[in-house]
């Protein structure tokens, strides 16, 4: 970066993660802008990330992930989690499950209901459709020539057929494609993949971009703040190799450093509650308490059941000749095991009878282990996690200290409220429910957790979701957009920081709340739609 310390662009992109890729792209389409993209991780390149199995192998590894724990959580019994977020180029869609899913329809007109002028389902479909190139083809729900492949899965297990099955004994449908608006139902997962490796957004959207001469990137860069003349944001201090440079923007700085890092730079920036950056011995440049509050995040209950009578991973994978064997398929048709999201079936249904929509989904996996970087089990078994589409719980991430290099504080607070304990003991229910269909019976589940002496008391149901539950990896709203009144809001509903000017935020710390399913393809949508306004903005 030596050579480019001191020199200006029109816009800065803090962050290639999912939302950063896309916006970086985007932002430098036209060739009219130079645009500079700083990431804090590396390249993505490791084979682990292109092979989609490569998951187990990236997930807790310092290579691949930036090894955030959380604090002890009282909901979990005061369990500390591992949090994991990608730290490469790509960030977290270079490790994460490959899941397409777009969420609900009554999400987003929620946001718009809001006061968020622009953000309603019809609003943000157009978006959706530009950014995939979607095996069904361009039609009503999908389009194609976007950056972000979506494929069906290459590889199929017979236990999750009968799960699927059972699940249809139970009322719930059988469906071909979650990303309709109403995603009811059980079917396979569609996945970010191209005939059968991983397609992050790194390769999707940054790196093809990076053939244009006015679009640069910058790795292993920390972000240390952002300095202002007056209150426009014009130049970012930051830290390569152990050496300090700036550089500035003459339009804007665009952080897409994510739920926990955009909240770590905008705190050590000044821009916070005003009590807590004087407790750090930070300036006040704006004082916005909801910077690094409202974090919501998906709670899943990873119920395993032993099974017989079907290969599940952990056999496999025990095997030296089959592990031989899925290398061998896999080199040469790219299908089989390797190619295996870490969720293959989903299931989206009600906790219990009269709400009004789904509010918990099913993430169903051939395999089992303790947490992810720990062994397969030497077993047979599946896992059967439900999560808490939506939860009423909120957190917080605050910096610990001003040391660029310290972990932050990363406090979710699970299980916090009355009612997301009633829906995970509901959803154990439901596992459990599931799990006894007679479309199973042939393969004999037992309930390895949380185990067959917890009964199915809501106060028995409750711990064990508490000594069960474990992260999704969907961390969101720590820099909530609202309408002027709400007083936790961070960014507008064009994602302009409130009371500054040059700086926006367009990454899922902006969801003023959680979509009810996975995470990666929303943050893409505002990567897109965040430069999309930026641009806008820009010409008049």
């Amino acid at each position: 970066m030596a050579d480019r310390i001191g020199k200006e662009y029109d816009y800065i992109v803090v962050g290639a993660g999912t939302a950063g890729c896309v916006a970086a792209e985007r932002l430098s389409r036209d060739g009219r802008h130079s645009v500079l993209v700083l990431e804090a991780g590396g390249l993505d390149n490791w084979i682990w990330f292109h092979i989609p199995v490569g998951y187990l192998f990236a997930i807790g590894n310092p290579r691949a992930d930036w090894m955030f724990r959380t604090e002890a959580e009282a909901g979990l019994n005061g369990r500390s989690l591992a949090y994991p977020r990608g730290k490469v180029i790509g960030g977290s869609s270079a490790i994460n499950a490959m899941i397409a899913m777009r969420g609900q329809a009554a999400d987003y007109d929620g946001w718009r209901d809001l006061g968020l002028t622009g953000w309603g389902w019809q609003d943000v479909m157009p978006v959706f459709r530009d950014i995939e190139d979607h095996f069904l083809g361009a039609g009503e729900f999908h389009g194609t020539g976007g950056g972000f492949r979506v494929e069906p899965p290459r590889v199929s297990w017979k236990i999750l057929q009968a799960v699927a099955d059972a699940a249809e004994q139970m009322g719930i449908p059988k469906v071909g494609d979650f990303n309709t608006g109403n995603n009811e139902g059980s079917g396979y997962f569609h996945v970010n993949q191209r005939r059968g490796r991983r397609w992050s957004a790194a390769r999707g959207f940054l790196k093809p971009a990076l053939k244009r001469q006015n679009l640069h990137l910058e790795t292993h860069v920390l972000t240390d703040r952002i300095a202002f003349d007056g209150h426009r944001a014009d130049t970012l201090h930051c830290v390569q190799g152990g050496n300090a440079f700036a550089v500035r923007a003459r339009a804007e700085i665009v952080l897409c450093a994510g739920a926990i890092g955009s909240v770590q730079i905008l705190q050590r920036s000044g821009i916070g509650g005003a009590s807590r950056l004087r407790e750090l011995g930070i300036d006040v440049v704006a004082d916005l308490p909801g910077v690094g509050g409202n974090l919501q995040d998906h709670l899943q209950q990873r119920a395993i059941y032993r099974v017989s009578g079907a290969p599940t991973l952990n056999t496999m994978y025990r095997s030296m000749f089959r592990r031989g064997m899925m290398g061998v398929e896999y080199a040469l048709k790219r299908t089989g095991p390797l190619t295996m999201a870490p969720s293959q079936l989903g299931i989206f249904t009600c906790s219990r009878p009269g709400i009004d929509r789904p509010n918990i989904q099913f993430h169903v996996q051939p395999l089992s282990l303790d947490k992810f970087g720990d062994p397969l089990h030497d077993f047979p078994a599946i896992t059967v996690s439900a999560c808490n589409l939506r939860p009423t719980s909120r957190g917080q991430v605050a910096l610990r200290s001003r040391d660029i290099n310290d972990k932050p504080i990363i406090a979710p607070a699970y299980l916090s409220t009355e009612e997301d304990r009633t829906v995970a003991a509901d959803a154990i229910r439901v596992t459990r429910r599931l799990m006894s269909q007679s479309a199973l019976k042939p393969f004999e589940p037992n309930e390895y957790l949380p185990g067959p002496l917890v009964s199915n008391d809501d106060l028995d149901l409750a711990k064990a979701a508490g000594d069960i539950g474990t992260t999704i990896f969907h961390p969101v709203g720590t820099a909530k957009m609202g309408v002027k009144t709400d007083g936790l809001a961070v960014v507008d509903e064009r994602l302009r920081v409130i009371g500054l000017s040059g700086l926006r935020i367009a990454d899922a710390s902006v969801m003023p709340s959680i979509v009810s399913g996975n995470t990666n393809t929303p943050t893409a949508m505002i990567g897109a739609k965040g430069a999309a306004m930026i641009l806008a903005d820009g010409l008049r």
